[in-house]
């Protein structure tokens, strides 16, 4: 049973102090050859702080793009983009690059880990791009791997964890820099059902803790997870629903 949120726009609309993601019509087309692939077609959409949403969408539906526009790893070609009360949307690649190490943890479905290093290390990454110093960035490394559990594997290489556990770290790494929005990919596509459901509640500790999730995913049970869905289908918004029972 789910609630249906209506939401209305206007472009020039500013986000209010507790909206981290508000897109006006947001557009991305793609030229391949002669032909436009319509990719997103005007998504407006408003997440505000503390929220746990799930994009859902089958192959082609633009959820992909969206995420890729979210986590500012791409550019639309028309509409606007707010995080965190900062426009995005016309920055360049380099200011793009720093809302991204600042404002986003991102989680994917395949780990993206640092094969030689350990635990500690390959959370620390981002703190280093960051120029933050040696000491404190052990600290606060130390202190996102106790946070996920993993306290007792901070010297364990990723062919020496579970792949459970590799996700732990990945998601310690995503945490480290305190960021406006977790933004996870299939987090668990790569991992039996058990694990993935451990990492599922995972995320529910981290939703109840303050932190604000956007989980891509096209699985229902993924997706359940979640207080609200937003369904995207041929690159526009099909529902945006809040789950019965949530707030």
């Amino acid at each position: 049973m789910t609630v249906t949120q209506a939401m209305l726009f206007r472009t020039g609309d500013t986000p209010t102090p507790d909206t981290v993601i508000l897109t006006h019509h947001l557009t991305r087309e793609y030229v391949m050859g002669a032909e436009v692939v319509h990719a997103l077609r005007g998504v407006d959409i408003q997440i505000k702080k503390n929220e746990f949403v799930a994009i859902m969408g089958p192959s082609g539906s633009g959820k992909s793009t969206l995420m890729n526009l979210i986590g500012c790893l791409d550019t639309p070609t028309a509409g606007e983009y707010w995080l965190n009360g900062q426009k995005v949307s016309d920055l360049s690649d380099d200011e793009l690059a720093r809302i991204r190490n600042k404002e986003i943890g991102f989680v994917f479905q395949t780990f993206n880990l640092l094969p030689r290093a350990d635990a500690l290390h390959n959370v620390e990454l981002p703190l280093i791009y960051a120029g933050m110093s040696a000491k404190e960035r052990r600290e606060r490394a130390a202190g996102s791997l106790t946070q996920v559990g993993l306290a007792d594997r901070m010297d364990h290489r990723p062919n020496e964890l579970s792949g459970g556990q590799r996700q732990r770290v990945a998601i310690a790494r995503a945490l480290v820099n305190s960021p406006s929005i977790l933004l996870a990919d299939e987090p668990t596509g790569n991992l039996d059902s058990a694990t993935g459901n451990e990492i599922m509640m995972l995320f529910e500790e981290l939703h109840q803790a303050g932190q604000t999730i956007v989980l891509v995913t096209h699985e229902h049970d993924i997706a359940a997870h979640a207080h609200r869905q937003i369904h995207l289908h041929d690159g526009k918004i099909a529902r945006d629903e809040r789950m019965e029972g949530q707030t």
